[in-house]
């Protein structure tokens, strides 16, 4: 059974800093600017042999009622009553604030385990801070700096005595191969992505059935990229909320630019990456960008027109014209499938959730060697590769080295010299014959190796 824990205080105490040490990654924004953490963050922490599941809160902080500040504080009061032991930090530079000693009776009305935490006690300075939490009485203050790993050892101690003891190693199962069948029915990861406030966290919540996720009228309230464990008719999927990504020109806050590192690095981990644009304003400049990112990311693409309740004409003629414009749009990932949804009233999510799998299959396809090599075949007699320098390209096989996405090696015999517009001639001539409309397809060249070059001229 695993061990919950819930990092809590007020803000800008470290709670993010010592996520971080204790997941052993760089998964929580961290910045010197209080409140940068808005929703709940879990993961799966280790201390020594202590392993257990840490959830990272935002600062416990007043606010008025049905404001960002208190379902802030409402995200946390539900992450403490999931744990079973609670992380209390202050910091101990500036020692007791009356904001700790308020939050330290809200910690001892959740009737948990707690371990008081004077973060940042390196150097003399947190000593004097570490003493003055002996007020609060919620037992002897453990000193550390979770920016420098110092007083672990402790909060280890601490730890062991509140956990359970582990299994014995007879009870414990040991770890058996896993079959096709299961690696089938692994999660899949999808990435959510789009401009700010395309509603990204208003569909993520829909599909859980529950306020899971922080969301508001105002740009920019996701910060980090959340990840949520979601089962949809039977199939499970591990979905990562993201903050909204912005032109590069207009990204002038430190915090903006991590915000949007992190949801980078939350398409580079996904397999399915969800491009959501708003029924308003779709097909922008920036919704070209991002979906041209997710392609040279080779992801498994989606496209879903949110607020579609909002449309005027919903009929067939409009979602004819969305596929029309993706088409236009988007040369790239021709045939991408395109989902008319509405995340605040739950229209389309069956469709949507089932064309995530079907481009997750279509991510995953690879192309029978004997089906490929008859295409190939067919597609130089119909459109034979063009002469250059008035020598004409001799293109002799194609093999699929991988999929995730499909990717294939053509031997020819000038590399350097094939066209881009004969590249994409072939691709999508194989997304036609091969019914891979949307996902990437990546053609490398390489030349076929002379077995002559290695002999001299004969001499004239």
């Amino acid at each position: 059974m695993s061990f919950t824990i819930a990092i809590i205080g007020r803000p800008n105490v470290g709670k993010s800093t010592l996520f971080n040490r204790l997941v052993g990654q760089k998964l929580a924004l961290v910045d010197d600017l209080p409140g940068v953490t808005r929703d709940r963050r879990e993961g799966e922490a280790r201390l020594g042999d202590l392993e257990f599941t840490i959830i990272d809160t935002a600062g416990l902080d007043e606010g008025a009622k049905g404001s960002l500040t208190a379902r802030m504080q409402e995200q946390t009061e539900t992450a403490i009553a999931q744990a079973d032991a609670l992380f209390f930090v202050i910091d101990a530079r500036i020692g007791l604030t009356p904001t700790d000693r308020a939050f330290a009776d809200f910690a001892r009305k959740a009737n948990k385990p707690v371990l008081l935490v004077a973060n940042k006690s390196e150097g003399r300075h947190g000593d004097a801070g570490a003493m003055e939490a002996f007020a609060l009485g919620l037992g002897d203050p453990i000193q550390i700096s979770a920016e420098h790993g110092e007083g672990m050892g402790e909060l280890y101690d601490a730890l062991a005595k509140l956990m359970p003891e582990p299994a014995s190693e007879d009870e414990a199962e040991e770890d058996e191969p896993i079959s096709e069948e299961e690696a089938a029915t692994r999660p899949i990861r999808v990435a959510i992505v789009g401009r700010p406030n395309a509603g990204k966290s208003t569909l993520i919540n829909h599909l859980l059935g529950e306020e899971r996720l922080l969301t508001s009228p105002e740009a920019g309230t996701t910060r980090d990229s959340i990840a949520v464990e979601i089962n949809w008719k039977g199939r499970e999927f591990r979905v990562f909320d993201t903050a909204g990504l912005r032109r590069r020109s207009r990204i002038e806050e430190k915090l903006e630019k991590l915000s949007v590192a992190d949801a980078l690095r939350a398409v580079r981990f996904a397999e399915v990456v969800v491009m959501m644009m708003d029924s308003q304003n779709r097909f922008e400049e920036q919704d070209l960008r991002i979906a041209d990112l997710i392609e040279r990311e080779g992801r498994a693409v989606v496209l879903a027109v949110n607020k579609w309740d909002l449309m005027e004409t919903k009929g067939g003629g409009a979602i004819s014209g969305l596929r029309r414009d993706a088409d236009h749009w988007l040369p790239q990932l021709k045939g991408v499938p395109i989902v008319a949804v509405s995340g605040l009233m739950g229209e389309g999510i069956d469709r949507l959730m089932q064309a995530i799998q079907d481009a997750y299959a279509l991510w995953n396809k690879r192309v029978p060697t004997s089906a490929l090599n008859r295409w190939f075949e067919q597609a130089i007699q119909a459109n034979p590769p063009p002469a250059v320098s008035g020598r004409r390209l001799k293109l002799n096989y194609i093999t699929q080295t991988k999929a995730r996405p499909p990717s294939f090696v053509l031997f020819c015999s000038r590399a350097d010299a094939v066209p881009q517009s004969y590249l994409r001639y072939l691709i999508n001539s194989m997304r036609e014959a091969f019914d891979l409309p949307g996902t990437p397809v990546r053609i490398t060249l390489r030349e076929k190796a002379n077995p002559f070059a290695h002999k001299r001229k004969r001499p004239s």
